[in-house]
């Protein structure tokens, strides 16, 4: 009777273990915890940004279900932050006169020497981006910034900085549905690959990928596909194709873009600036961010949680990458996510110097 009692123990023991562990699950694991999700807050947009315009509208999801979402109605200019600058204007500029640049998970001064040392940097005696006084080649005009960003720029836009101003923003109007209540899925969906929201009229164009040690493929031969990357990961289950490429919306109303296309801009020998706060003009976009670098405005958190500082397109809170006591958290998803009894389940951005913000949705999003 006893060994029967002993054994009937570890069998239940064991369960338990199991059990526990699962429940614990993997720090890559792409499935969200099954509890408290928090509802969107309306009035940190307006808060932000006085231009927003927000109501709520009936939408489907993609996950078929029938919602309330927001609608969100912004001019792609921050009033938290100024705009710029981007470009110095000689290589004896100090910081101040330029942005940053990412470039392989770190965060660069776009400054007078960053533009001087362009050809050590990137091993290509064919970067050249200033003349012999130190003057920075620089997109002057609206005509200027189109067409060095179109992705036939011709060789009259090489080595040049490409600036795009804020008077140059004509009239732009975006709109963002974003689910009230987020409805958390099973599985995560990943974004596709592929350069970012790209295409003429801004910096986010380009001709194609760097070649080997960050040289421009000869002419006439075609480039490789950009490399995996943050906020790259590989198609799962086929349900790339109908993810959007917006990964969110900063409380400011400023989107939060897909990965700027690095090695297209790179291989026309230009180059397209950030500012300080992530982000950098596209005339048909506006302006918008491919960085989170704590500059925009944010919601602290009182128990010294990473700040909010956006809502992903499926409605679940974005914080900041790291705590008030500048810790990154350890426990997160693939999708840079993870649960706390707070903030439900909620995404923490990628690191600036990644251009990346998250990697997937695990909530359903409008279609």
């Amino acid at each position: 009777m006893r060994s029967s009692y002993f054994y009937l123990f570890f069998i239940v023991f064991g369960l338990g273990l199991f059990n526990s562990c699962h429940r614990g699950g993997s720090s890559n694991s792409s499935k969200a915890e099954t509890g408290t999700v928090v509802d969107v807050n309306a009035t940190y947009f307006t808060t932000a940004n006085p231009n927003t315009v927000i109501k709520k509208v009936p939408c489907t999801l993609s996950d078929g279900s029938e919602t309330d979402c927001y609608e969100i109605i912004t001019k792609s200019i921050p009033v938290d932050h100024q705009m710029g600058p981007w470009c110095p204007d000689n290589i004896s500029d100090d910081a101040s006169a330029g942005g940053i640049w990412l470039e392989e998970g770190k965060v660069y001064d776009v400054d007078g020497d960053f533009i001087k040392n362009l050809a050590t940097f990137y091993n290509d005696e064919t970067w050249q981006m200033y003349d012999a006084n130190g003057d920075v080649y620089i997109t002057k005009t609206e005509e200027d910034c189109i067409n060095a960003a179109n992705p036939n720029v011709g060789e009259a836009y090489e080595n040049f900085c490409v600036e795009c101003l804020p008077s140059f923003i004509h009239n732009v109007s975006q709109t963002f549905l974003i689910p009230v209540s987020p409805v958390l899925q099973t599985d995560a969906s990943y974004f596709s690959r592929g350069p970012g929201p790209g295409g003429p009229g801004g910096p986010d164009g380009g001709k194609g990928p760097r070649g080997p040690e960050g040289q421009r493929p000869p002419k006439g031969e075609g480039g490789r596909n950009r490399p995996d990357g943050p906020g790259r990961p590989e198609d799962r289950g086929g349900q790339m194709n109908a993810v959007p490429s917006t990964r969110g919306l900063a409380l400011n109303g400023i989107e939060f873009s897909a990965p700027a296309p690095v090695d297209n801009i790179l291989s026309a020998y230009t180059l397209a600036p950030f500012d300080n706060a992530g982000g950098h003009i596209n005339v048909h976009q506006g302006y918008h961010y491919h960085a989170a670098t704590g500059v925009s405005f944010s919601i602290e958190q009182s128990d010294g949680h990473a700040a909010l500082i956006g809502y992903a397109m499926d409605g679940l809170g974005i914080y900041s990458h790291l705590d008030a006591e500048g810790n990154e958290a350890e426990d997160l998803d693939d999708c840079r996510g993870h649960y706390d009894e707070v903030r439900g389940y909620h995404y923490h951005v990628d690191a600036a110097g990644n251009n990346n913000f998250i990697n997937c949705l695990q909530g359903a999003y409008v279609k």
